[in-house]
C-alpha cells in the first residue's frame, strides 16, 4: 500500500503548533531554546516540548526537533542536555546539520531517528546516498532542485525525502552561506543570520535588492512531487500564518481544488510575491529587486488623493482598523497605516463593500503618493477571525513513564513496590469477605496517577491469606509509593577523546583552480598542492606537480555529478590517490576507506565529536571552518585525532547560488565567467557569475597569516581559487604568507 504524503508544518511557538495540528498537519518541526537555525523564534522549553509531543502522538502525528546548527566545543555539554530532552520527550526525529550531533545520536541515542537538514546542502542523488549510508533516515532537499531532481532522489529505496513547498527562500544554497557570519559576526549556520542578502546593493549607479528572493508557493504543483514529506517554511511566522498555509495545502493534498480565497488570505497575512523557484524548470523571475518584506494582498491602485484622503475601488472588503500598505517609488519598504475612517457613498462605514469606490483618511504625515500606486491589504480583522483553532487544556497531555507495581497484604502491613522503589504501611488486616473486590480496589487506586508523568502498565497483588485492606489505606499506599518514584532518564556523555594527532612540524599547502598561477613558485616549500577541478575538468598541466604531492579537490556544489564522476574515474585510473571533498556527495564518489581524503572547511568540524565522526567516515584530514574563532580552533588542535589544516588566505565565497545574476534570457546567455562589481553600505563586493550560478566575494580576501602562528595545525593553507590571479600576484602574496605576514587590505572574519 502506498504511503501517504506527509504535510509538515513549522512551529515557532506552541500556539503555532496547536494551530498547525488543528488545520491538518501530519507532523511538526520545531526548535528548542538553543541550537536552532531559527534562534530568534520563540522556540520550546522542555515542558512545552513534552506537552506538544504527547498531544501530537495522541492524534497520531509526529514531532521533529531541529538541532540544526553548528556546535562549538564548549557547547557540547548543552547539546547533550538537548538530546536528553529529545529522548525523554519521545520526539520522532532530530533534524541536524552538524556531524558531531549525528555522532552523539548514533552512539548514545539510538532511539532517535536522524534527518539531514537542508543546511547540509543536499542537491544531488550522490549526497543523499552517502547520508543514507551514515544512518540518516531522511534528507531535507535543497530548495534549488528541479522536479526531476527531486523525484530522482525520492526514488532511493529506504530513504525518506523532505521538500520545501511554501515560504521564504534564501539566495544561497542553505548551509554554505558565510555572508552574515564573516561580514557581521552573525552566522546563518548558527541560527543568527541577519539576511544581508536582502539589503540594497549598488551596481552601475543603480541601487536594488539584487539578491532579495520572492517566496516559494508551489500550490497544486505539490501533487507532482514524489517526496515523503512536504514542508512549509515559517518558524518565525505567526500562528495565524501557519494555520492558513497548513489549511491551504491540507485541502490540496486531500483532493480539493486550490481555493482562491484561502490563497488570498495567506498573502494578506504575510507574503512576499510568489514564485515556484526552479521546481518546474529554470526560472529567472524569482527576485524582487524593488521592495523587501511583507506587502499583503493587492486590492487595487490609487485612483486619486484628495484632501488627505485615499480614493480607491478595492477588490476586497476593507474594515476599520485593517492595515493597508502602498508601494512608494524610491522607498525600499511600502508605506503602511491602519485604517481609521472609511467613507462610502458619502457615509462613514465600519466595513466597505468590494467593488465600490471608497475614501480612506490618510495619516497626517504620509509620503508623496501618486495615482496608479499599488495598494495592498496587509492586515484584516475578517481573516484573523477565519482561523480559530482548538487546543487541549494545560498539562492535559504529557509523555508518561510506564511502571509496573507489585502490592502485598500481610496481617500487620501492606506494601507496594515498583522497580527499586518501595513503600509500606503498618496496620491490622482481617480476612476479606470478597477477595475480588479487594483486587479491584487496588487496581482502581494505583491506576490514578494524577498529574504525575507515571502511567500504570502492569499490576500484581500478592494476597495469599485473602486479607482485606480499606480503600483509604490503599490510596495512602499508592500516594507514598508514587512520591518516591523518580523516573530515570538518559543522560548522555561526551565521547572519549582518542590520542590527538601529533605532527612533528607545521607545513604549508597551496590550493588553486589554475595550475599556471604556480609557475613562479618554488613548490619545494609546500608539502602539498591542491587542484580544484570544476564542472568541466581540465587535466592540462597536471604533470607540473608530482602525483604524490598533488591533491585533487572537488567543488562544493555539483549539479552534474555524472560529468565529475567520470572525471574522477579517469584521475583514479591515472593513479591519483589524494582528494579533497567540500560536500558529502564527494564521499559517495571517492571512498575515503580506500583513498587519502581530506575535508575542506565546507564540511564543518567545530567540535571534537564532528572530528570523531569524520575519522569514522575515513577522513585523514579536516580543515577548520572559516567562520570559526581562534579560541575554538586552538582547543580543537589539541583534541583532533586527524591531521588539521588552517586556511590563512582565501577569497571566501560569501554565498553560492543557483540564481543567475545576469540580466538576460537564458537563451541569449553567452556563457563564460563574468565578474560584476557591487557595493553595500560602503563595502565593495565582487559577484562571480558563471552560467546558472552566482558567487559573492568581499573585495578584501580573508587573511589571518599574522595571527595563525599562535595556532599549531598540521598545515597552514593558502587558497587561490575563483578570483582572477596572475603568477606574479600569487608569488608576491605567497612570499608574505610564508613569513606569516598579512596581505592588506584583508578581513579576518570571526578569527
Amino acid at each position: 500500500m502506498k504511503k501517504m504524503t506527509e504535510l509538515l508544518a513549522p512551529a515557532g511557538d506552541i500556539e503555532a503548533a496547536y494551530a498547525a495540528l488543528y488545520f491538518g498537519a501530519d507532523a511538526l518541526y520545531l526548535g528548542l531554546k538553543n541550537f536552532s537555525a531559527r534562534a530568534t523564534a520563540t522556540n520550546f522549553d522542555e515542558n512545552q516540548l513534552d506537552e506538544i509531543t504527547a498531544y501530537a502522538h495522541h492524534l497520531g502525528r509526529k514531532i521533529y526537533v531541529t538541532i540544526n546548527t553548528l556546535v562549538k566545543q564548549d557547547e557540547l555539554p548543552d547539546l547533550i542536555k538537548n538530546l536528553d530532552i529529545c529522548s525523554k520527550c519521545k520526539v520522532d526525529a532530530v533534524i541536524l546539520q552538524d556531524l558531531g550531533v549525528a555522532h552523539l545520536i548514533k552512539s548514545q541515542y539510538p532511539e532517535l531517528q536522524i534527518h539531514a537538514s537542508t543546511q547540509m546542502a543536499i542537491h544531488n542523488k550522490e549526497r543523499a546516498l552517502f547520508l543514507k549510508s551514515l544512518g540518516f533516515s531522511r534528507v531535507v532537499l535543497a530548495r534549488e532542485l528541479t522536479l526531476n531532481e527531486i523525484n530522482e532522489i525520492a526514488a532511493i529505496d529506504g530513504l525518506e525525502t523532505e521538500v520545501f513547498i511554501h515560504g521564504a527562500l534564501c539566495y544561497s544554497y542553505s548551509g554554505i552561506c558565510q555572508f552574515s557570519a564573516l561580514e557581521y559576526d552573525k552566522s546563518a549556520n548558527r541560527g543568527k543570520c541577519l539576511y544581508p542578502c536582502r539589503g540594497i546593493f549598488g551596481q552601475n549607479r543603480e541601487n536594488k535588492h539584487i539578491f532579495s528572493m520572492k517566496d516559494m508557493a508551489l500550490e497544486s504543483d505539490i501533487l507532482k512531487l514524489k517526496a515523503t514529506s512536504l514542508k512549509i517554511e515559517g518558524r518565525k511566522k505567526s500562528a495565524l500564518y501557519v494555520a492558513a498555509v497548513t489549511d491551504y495545502y491540507r485541502k490540496i493534498l486531500d483532493g480539493q481544488t486550490p481555493d482562491k480565497e484561502n490563497s488570498e488570505n495567506i498573502k494578506q497575512i504575510f507574503s512576499r510575491p510568489w514564485c515556484k523557484f526552479h521546481v518546474l524548470g529554470k526560472n529567472k523571475d524569482i527576485v524582487d529587486p524593488d521592495f523587501v518584506g511583507h506587502r499583503g494582498l493587492k486590492i487595487g491602485k490609487i485612483e486619486n488623493i484628495f484632501k488627505g484622503r485615499l480614493i480607491i475601488t478595492p477588490t476586497h472588503q476593507i474594515g476599520r482598523f485593517d492595515g493597508l500598505q502602498i508601494d512608494v517609488k524610491g522607498q525600499e519598504k511600502p508605506f503602511g497605516f491602519s485604517v481609521q475612517n472609511i467613507i462610502q457613498n458619502g457615509k462613514n462605514v465600519f466595513e466597505s463593500k468590494a467593488g465600490q469606490q471608497i475614501e480612506i483618511d490618510l495619516p497626517k504625515s504620509y509620503p508623496n503618493l501618486e495615482k496608479g500606486y499599488d495598494v495592498y491589504l496587509a492586515s484584516s480583522s475578517k481573516v484573523k477571525g477565519a482561523y480559530d483553532y482548538q487546543k487541549p487544556k494545560p498539562k492535559e497531555f504529557q509523555n508518561k513513564v510506564k511502571i509496573d507495581v507489585i502490592a502485598q497484604i500481610f496481617k500487620d502491613k501492606i506494601k507496594a513496590k515498583s522497580g527499586d522503589f518501595c513503600f509500606e504501611l503498618t496496620g491490622n488486616f482481617e480476612p476479606a469477605a470478597n477477595i475480588e473486590k479487594v483486587y479491584d480496589a487496588f487496581v482502581k487506586s494505583f491506576a490514578k496517577t494524577g498529574d504525575t508523568i507515571l502511567e500504570l502498565d502492569g499490576f500484581e497483588l500478592k494476597n495469599p491469606d485473602k486479607l482485606f485492606a480499606p480503600a483509604s489505606m490503599i490510596n495512602d499506599l499508592r500516594r507514598g509509593l508514587y512520591e518516591k518514584i523518580k523516573p530515570q532518564f538518559k543522560h548522555g556523555t561526551l565521547s572519549p577523546a582518542p590520542a590527538p594527532y601529533l605532527s612533528k612540524a607545521q607545513g604549508f599547502v597551496i590550493k588553486t583552480d589554475n595550475l599556471e598561477n604556480l609557475n613562479l613558485l618554488d613548490l619545494n616549500k609546500f608539502d602539498e598542492v591542491i587542484y580544484l577541478i570544476g564542472d568541466e575538468p581540465d587535466f592540462k598541466g597536471l604533470s607540473k606537480v608530482a602525483k604524490e604531492k598533488l591533491r585533487i579537490a572537488l567543488p562544493t556544489v555539483c549539479r552534474n555529478p555524472e560529468i565529475l564522476s567520470n572525471a574522477v574515474k579517469q584521475l583514479l585510473d591515472l593513479g591519483y590517490q589524494k582528494w579533497e571533498v567540500s560536500n558529502y556527495w564527494g564521499l559517495e564518489v571517492i571512498d575515503p576507506r580506500k583513498y587519502d581524503v581530506a575535508f575542506s572547511p565546507m564540511i564543518y568540524t567545530l567540535n571534537s565529536e564532528s572530528i570523531l565522526m569524520a575519522q569514522k567516515i575515513g577522513a585523514k584530514r579536516v580543515s577548520f571552518a572559516l567562520e570559526d574563532t581562534m579560541e575554538n580552533i586552538k582547543e580543537l588542535c589539541s583534541l583532533s585525532s586527524l591531521e588539521t589544516s588552517l586556511i590563512v588566505y582565501q577569497d571566501i565565497p560569501l554565498f553560492t547560488s543557483a540564481v543567475c545574476i545576469r540580466q538576460n534570457n537564458c537563451a541569449d546567455c553567452q556563457g563564460g565567467k563574468k565578474i560584476l562589481e557591487l557595493t553595500k553600505d560602503g563595502q565593495k563586493f565582487d559577484a562571480l557569475s558563471v552560467p546558472c550560478q552566482t558567487m559573492l566575494f568581499d573585495k578584501r580576501p580573508f587573511c589571518i597569516a599574522s595571527n595563525s602562528n599562535k595556532i599549531k595545525p598540521t598545515f597552514y593553507q593558502m587558497d587561490f581559487c575563483h578570483m582572477p590571479y596572475t603568477p606574479q600576484k600569487v608569488h608576491d602574496i605567497v612570499e608574505k604568507l610564508l613569513h606569516f605576514e598579512d596581505v592588506k587590505p584583508s578581513m579576518k572574519g570571526n578569527f
